[in-house]
């Protein structure tokens, strides 16, 4: 019975492929021009026992059916599915036949506990660290990638046998992630629709699956706020929504304290005009949060809608932001309308912190007359950070006064032999009429 739901869930895979090339023909879809909806030649019966003979591993069926009747390997999510030969040259040998210890919903303290001693010692021999990686690996087959250091591995053994598992580097407090699919080909079948129905999948599988309906249906039927929130971030994936579903939203924005951010991010993302109040109340809020909300939902709008009414609004409360993120926010909102003054930013020019001042410098990096708020740059260097000069060099170039000239002096023997940045020291002595050698010299 199970076999033949399969062999139709296989024929409906074989279509959906189909539809999937049809819907992507310029392969906009993230990795889809690696492997352009084609799979790879059929693993052949005899080919698959022999694996499973030599590596003394039973793959679980959903995967085994896919690769002997649809393909070994090829097109899949992100990069696609790895061939079976390219999958056990990506998996360690005794990873492969190690018990699976990983599970959903592990707690952080439980994954810091298993990843402590791929983390904590820099200086841990390869025999300890390869034991200790194939430990939190075992059980699994790497099955493709997501690029960079993210990959895809299917659970073999134990419990959880059949899912599939998102991997990145063995951060503390990140464990990985277990996707919502029990097996292969439903994890497989749900990339090809979610690109048929044109949503954006960029991220795919780490959201919470279902239509519009299905998330709200999700949502309101559960006390638990975590699944609440995770069933309206999973509504981030539709590029448009329908009319109930934005009043459900506004809903949510007018009455959920706690979710009221993420509604107004979706409000804005699909239909900006209709999150403008909304997002303007979260701008002018008391609550931290919510403002620095704000801004990222101004920033991911800015190219598509008309923030100049914000702009007064974001330059009023400038004072209040306290954070990296934030600022670098707030500064490319205004710099695309113009609003960025050193004036304006010279708190954070001076701020204490020296990630704070990078951002502010590279935020007014587009100012003009620069030279007019000399004071505000002869503060921001009096604190005596080499990399604070170093940065305002990098973006800003040489500022022609006298008054700065000191601070230029002091790293003028580590620019000269730079073409590039010797040209600039030179342009701001002439510009002061000064000689070229002026620096050479020691003058002050």
């Amino acid at each position: 019975m199970w076999f033949g739901k399969n062999e139709t869930q296989l024929d409906r895979i074989k279509n959906k492929l189909d539809q999937a090339m049809r819907q992507d023909t310029d392969f906009s879809v993230f990795g889809a021009s690696s492997h352009q909806y084609k799979v790879n030649e059929k693993l052949t019966a005899k080919a698959l026992a022999d694996w499973q003979a030599y590596n003394q591993v039973t793959l679980p069926e959903p995967y085994a059916q896919f690769l002997t009747n649809i393909g070994n390997g090829g097109a899949g999510p992100y990069y696609g599915i790895f061939s079976i030969e390219k999958a056990t040259s990506y998996t360690e040998r005794q990873a492969l036949l190690a018990k699976s210890v990983l599970y959903p919903a592990m707690t952080k303290e439980e994954w810091n506990h298993l990843t402590e001693p791929l983390t904590s010692d820099e200086d841990i021999p390869d025999k300890e660290y390869d034991d200790a990686r194939n430990k939190v690996l075992g059980g699994m087959l790497c099955i493709g990638t997501q690029g960079c250091e993210y990959d895809m591995y299917l659970v073999l053994e134990g419990k959880h046998r059949g899912r599939i598992m998102y991997t990145s580097g063995f951060y503390p407090d990140h464990p990985f992630f277990f996707v919502y699919e029990d097996s292969f080909l439903d994890w497989y079948e749900r990339w090809l629709d979610e690109i048929i129905l044109d949503y954006d999948i960029g991220w795919f599988g780490s959201r919470m699956p279902g239509d519009e309906n299905a998330l709200i249906q999700i949502y309101q039927s559960t006390p638990n706020e975590e699944t609440q929130a995770k069933a309206l971030e999973a509504m981030f994936k539709f590029k448009k929504v329908s009319q109930p579903t934005l009043g459900f939203l506004k809903n949510i924005a007018e009455q959920s304290p706690k979710n009221r951010a993420t509604a107004i991010r979706l409000i804005c993302k699909t239909s900006f005009d209709t999150g403008g109040k909304y997002l303007l109340e979260l701008l002018q809020s008391d609550e931290y949060e919510e403002f620095s909300q704000a801004l990222m939902i101004l920033h991911a709008s800015n190219k598509t809608a008309n923030l100049t009414e914000s702009i007064p609004l974001i330059l009023q409360r400038l004072d209040r932001i306290r954070d990296v993120e934030t600022l670098r926010y707030a500064g490319y909102i205004l710099e695309d309308y113009d609003a960025i003054t050193l004036q304006n930013f010279a708190p954070f020019l001076c701020h204490a912190d020296l990630n704070m001042q990078t951002t502010a410098i590279y935020a007014t990096r587009s100012c003009e007359n620069k030279l007019e708020s000399w004071q505000i740059i002869e503060q921001m260097l009096k604190g005596g950070d080499p990399q604070v000069l170093k940065n305002s060099i990098l973006y800003w170039g040489i500022i022609p006064h006298v008054k700065l000239l000191p601070y230029y002096k002091s790293v003028w023997s580590e620019y000269k032999r730079n073409p590039n940045f010797k040209e600039k020291f030179i342009g701001c002595l002439r510009e002061l009429h000064l000689p070229d050698d002026y620096f050479d010299k020691g003058e002050s």
